[in-house]
């Protein structure tokens, strides 16, 4: 159950197509290919196989989990470089701890979004707290990679918390979806995110049976991952399930319906993160941690990476790495070195 709930979805402003909408169509659906990431949490590649024409302004997204984690397994990432993009860290249940080299950082947790802009280059860390590695839990959250343009690939770093209290939360027509706006502006209403790329980002929950009917900026793309539960998208009514991306042809609105019988685990509907923005319609280079417009410009990011000038690894206790706490517990005799599984 996603952390970010109404009391009274009644009670929230709706979003409503106008009468003359034209709904999205489907161009497209893929499924995720599973894998594992940093120390070895489970991801799902959420844009594996599509065209980065249809994906742009985004480059990568991953959605860590949904896991129940036992006690020594929850993983996290090393200290590693970006430049040229941001990421968006979205917590749906559990917690994160964030540093980078740039001074932000902190604790994302329970419905939290945690926006990165790399811009010219740092070094960040991500590990989830000692309390979930010691005593496992759930874990479920999405990080994306937001490409920037040319002329901001090289601007300087920032830092956003946004906490689960600020994102906007509206109703379907019938009030049987809730529709939380992350970043951007959805009809008429605006997310706290501030975005260099103009792009929305939304994660709606649809009930069992009920529809969303979501306005769209005819002017982006639209892109519909489903994090759990089952439905079908678009006027033609395609099926669309766990794990599974939905890329959607011009339109105004994208139409969900979840279906009326969901497995016991997702009894709430089906869950989605939908995503669309402006595309840049530039060259992309990308290799690793690093998105670049020419070759040069990676071989460039590398040489400053190894020559330190995107920073130095503080020594800072605010973020230990999930390695790290269980080395130490093996060291107090907290646990048999056969639970170490990095």
């Amino acid at each position: 159950m996603p952390a970010v709930t109404a009391e009274n979805i009644l009670e929230l402003a709706r979003v409503q197509p106008h009468p003359e909408s034209r709904p999205r169509a489907v161009k497209s659906v893929s499924t995720a290919p599973q894998g594992h990431e940093g120390e070895g949490f489970p991801v799902r590649r959420a844009f594996a196989g599509v065209d980065l024409r249809d994906l742009d302004p985004f480059i990568h997204m991953d959605q860590m989990g949904e896991v129940e984690y036992a006690p020594l397994e929850p993983r996290g990432t090393d200290w590693h470089p970006h430049r040229g993009f941001e990421t968006v860290t979205y917590i749906i249940d559990g917690s994160f701890l964030h540093e980078d080299t740039h001074g932000g950082g902190g604790a994302i947790t329970d419905g939290d979004t945690q926006w990165m802009t790399a811009g010219s280059g740092l070094l960040h860390i991500e590990a989830p707290p000692e309390k979930l590695v010691m005593d496992g839990g759930l874990f479920h959250g999405l990080q994306l990679w937001v490409n920037l343009p040319g002329h901001l690939k090289m601007t300087d770093p920032r830092y956003q918390d946004i906490q689960s209290g600020d994102v906007q939360l509206l109703s379907s027509e019938d009030g049987g979806a809730l529709v939380r706006v992350i970043a951007g502006e959805v009809d008429g209403h605006q997310g706290p995110g501030i975005t260099h790329t103009p792009i929305s980002i939304v994660h709606a929950t649809v009930s069992p049976g009920a529809q969303l009917r979501l306005p769209w900026n005819p002017g982006y793309n639209a892109l519909v991952y489903v994090l759990s539960g089952e439905g079908t998208i678009g006027a033609e009514g395609r099926p669309l399930r766990t794990g599974q991306l939905a890329v959607l042809r011009d339109g105004d609105h994208i139409e969900v319906r979840a279906d009326q019988q969901q497995d016991a685990r997702h009894a709430q509907g089906i869950d989605l993160y939908i995503l669309g923005g402006q595309a840049i319609n530039e060259p992309v280079m990308a290799y690793g941690p690093f998105v670049m417009n020419t070759r040069a410009q990676l071989v460039t990011a590398f040489e400053d990476f190894q020559a330190g000038r995107l920073g130095i690894i503080p020594n800072s206790p605010r973020v230990k790495a999930a390695s790290q706490i269980v080395k130490d517990a093996i060291d107090r005799g907290e646990a048999a070195p056969g639970h170490h599984l990095l």
